[in-house]
């Protein structure tokens, strides 16, 4: 139960963008209006970077790669092959393949990284410990789905997108998306309660 609680807060604590650009700044965009762009920038990427280092959990390199996406966002906008209607389902489909670009070349070239953390000598150690233990359960049970469900959970419960935003962002139908959500917590519940 703990597990599935810090599973919950770990997506839910992401908050999301609850404006729309306006057709002025999506036009904006499209003649490359610096004012625009710059409040689409503003509005948007915090929720891409945070997409991004869900996914990764390696905040500068979601940092590379929500930039990358709003670079992409300006070519294909210039190439006439930006975003029509949802701006929002567009960067973060966008940011989901580059991040699966990315991996691609990962897994071709594994390597490890170092941590950089250093636990606060002031907190509860035990508990600490039970908490990094938890964190490195989930983040492992999370990374056995396939990319499509990884996607469906960070966007569903990351996110807080509803079925059909998340159907429209992955290019799936609803169906689809509901089948991909109920297996992949199916799968993350088996794993979870082989966690002590």
């Amino acid at each position: 139960m703990n597990n599935q609680l810090t599973l919950s807060r770990a997506l839910l604590s992401m908050p999301i963008s609850a404006t729309v650009p306006s057709q002025d700044e999506i036009n904006g965009l499209r003649n490359f209006d610096s004012q625009a762009t710059g409040a689409i920038y503003d509005r948007y990427f915090p929720e891409v970077f945070r997409f991004v280092c869900y996914r990764l959990n390696d905040e500068i390199l979601a940092e590379d790669i929500a930039s990358d996406v709003f670079v992409r966002l300006l070519e294909a906008t210039r190439n006439g092959r930006g975003p029509n209607s949802n701006l929002r389902a567009w960067l973060l489909s966008t940011a989901s393949h580059v991040i699966t670009d990315h991996l691609r070349k990962i897994y071709r070239r594994p390597t490890e990284a170092l941590s950089d953390d250093h636990p606060d000598p002031q907190e509860n150690p035990l508990r600490d410990v039970e908490q990094r233990e938890r964190e490195i359960h989930i983040k492992a049970a999370l990374q056995t789905l396939t990319v499509e469900q990884q996607n469906v959970i960070a966007l569903r419960f990351g996110q807080g997108f509803s079925l059909e935003e998340t159907a429209q962002a992955l290019k799936k139908n609803v169906n689809a998306i509901k089948q991909l959500q109920f297996r992949a917590l199916a799968a993350l519940n088996r794993q979870m309660v082989e966690i002590p």
